[in-house]
């Protein structure tokens, strides 16, 4: 995969992903930017979320599960000091449909220990939770 990332003045930058999709970064005002786009931190917690949920919809319905709506909560924490590296990132999925609480589990764990690149390429810990049918999950994932 290769990109191509051009600034566009302050602390704008501009792309076309691979797949054709135009992205926007920018810094905040306080730190020299216009807010004319997304922070590049913002992008990785999405690129988290994104990577993590397409697996598990993926997962289940390989499983013949089709979930009636999923949705995911991503909490970051950064360190204090430069780089400010995430080195907590939550994620709690919250699905409904009829789920069986098992297969759901077996999804979460397989996105998070095997399959999702991006969770993969951070070294922050990556912790989970989950709800079905708004009923907070019976298990704890580690």
């Amino acid at each position: 995969m290769k990109t191509n990332v051009t600034w566009t003045g302050q602390m704008a930058f501009s792309s076309f992903t691979p797949s054709g999709h135009e992205l926007k970064m920018d810094a905040a005002e306080e730190a020299g930017g216009q807010n004319s786009g997304a922070r590049p931190t913002e992008l990785l917690l999405h690129a988290v979320a994104g990577c993590t949920g397409i697996d598990i919809i993926s997962i289940l319905q390989k499983m013949r599960l089709n979930p009636v709506s999923f949705h995911m909560e991503v909490e970051g924490t950064r360190a204090e000091d430069h780089p400010k590296r995430f080195t907590k990132v939550h994620i709690h999925y919250a699905l409904e449909g009829e789920l069986p609480e098992d297969k759901v589990i077996r999804a979460i764990m397989l996105s998070k220990d095997k399959y999702c690149s991006v969770s993969h390429s951070l070294s922050a810990a990556i912790t989970v939770s989950y709800s079905i049918n708004g009923e907070d999950g019976k298990q704890t994932i580690q």
